[in-house]
């Protein structure tokens, strides 16, 4: 994750469909586009929901069935040993696997067995406690999305965040002793070398009103560290100008069809859109360069070209005095600048000049 410009996350999520010839074919997509990650989600829908939790209102639109969330994840797994081979699998397309746990055992898992070195955490994880502590005492480089939180939320979220890299072999006795240890500068020193913040809005899709993209300079001011953007808006014009903003990651959700069925499928990037919107990120990132104006190489030449230069405006004899009626400004370039008009009027012309001619007054 250390590169200049955005680390693009194509976000795979669950738009596999629990089979596992879709998420290879996920993988390819991903790398062939140019992102510099793919990402899954690791869960046992029996950790994650409770049989009787209701599908949220998108998931229900956009599947076009009602029912429980469990029944939706149920077939949305994917076993650990798939897991492994798509994560093999992204080591040959040269492209990095990530994935999401929504649970300790699944945080463990992926760190532990997998040996993944970055971990990305949901939206909805930012309130899991639990599993924040499991993950931090590993200390990966972590990236934790910021839907649906306010400031409070994200300050409590890196608060275990923090204590659990400062204190991994210890268990808090109360939130109070996460909030003292946050408030120390070891704590954001901590943070600062391995944590990242995505603002996100969590709908699917987002709407383009309730985005809010300068909430990502509000949160590198509280907070202090590299912020990003989780994109749910139709599109791609949105993580682009994220981009524009210097996230340091932008995250997409993306498929191979967006006619599939599915909870995720609709609100995601077509192959050949997943492809555009990480090329023009990078054609954003070049153009931004640095902030010195001055100019360009490739501007030097044509300033000959394109700049005017004091010319007569019409045939002007030895002696005669210079002035507006008989200057003009003409290219080329290259003679005497305009800008010195005022400093050659009335001063007398030292060799008879032809119309058009360059005035070259020394």
């Amino acid at each position: 994750m250390d590169k200049s410009g955005s680390f693009i996350i194509a976000e795979a999520g669950v738009n596999h469909n629990g089979e596992i010839d879709r998420a290879f074919q996920l993988v390819e997509v991903a790398a062939q586009a140019g992102a510099d990650s793919v990402k899954f989600q690791t869960f046992k829908a029996n950790s994650l929901v409770t049989q009787s939790a209701q599908k949220a209102e998108y998931q229900t639109r956009n599947t076009q069935e009602s029912g429980s969330q469990y029944d939706m994840l149920k077939k949305l797994e994917l076993t650990s040993d798939q897991q492994i081979e798509l994560a093999n699998f992204c080591t040959q397309k040269l492209i990095q696997f990530l994935s999401s746990p929504f649970d300790n055992e699944s945080a463990r898992w992926l760190l532990d067995e997998l040996g993944l070195e970055t971990i990305k955490v949901g939206s909805g994880e930012i309130t899991n406690g639990p599993m924040l502590l499991e993950i931090a005492r590993r200390k990966p480089k972590t990236i934790i999305s910021t839907g649906m939180a306010d400031l409070g939320d994200i300050e409590k979220a890196l608060a275990v965040l923090a204590y659990g890299q400062l204190n991994p072999d210890r268990t808090p006795k109360s939130f109070n002793e996460i909030m003292e240890n946050y408030y120390t500068p070891a704590a954001h020193a901590a943070l600062r070398d391995t944590v990242s913040i995505l603002h996100c809005t969590t709908e699917y899709p987002a709407p383009f009103e309730q985005t809010h993209l300068r909430a990502m300079a509000s949160l590198k001011d509280v907070f202090d560290l590299p912020v990003g953007f989780s994109d749910h808006t139709p599109g791609i014009s949105i993580p682009i100008a994220a981009a524009a903003l210097g996230a340091s990651v932008i995250e997409k959700h993306f498929t191979t069809d967006n006619s599939l069925p599915g909870p995720d499928h609709k609100a995601s990037l077509e192959p050949e859109e997943l492809a555009l919107m990480v090329k023009s990120i990078r054609e954003v990132e070049l153009a931004l360069g640095n902030k010195n104006k001055k100019p360009n190489a490739a501007e030097l030449g044509n300033r000959k070209v394109a700049r005017k230069s004091l010319v007569a405006r019409k045939g002007i004899t030895k002696g005669t005095p210079f002035s507006s009626e008989n200057l003009t400004c003409k290219r080329p370039g290259t003679g005497i600048s305009p800008m010195q008009s005022w400093d050659i009027y009335d001063k007398s012309a030292l060799k008879d000049y032809s119309e058009d001619e360059l005035i070259t007054y020394d």
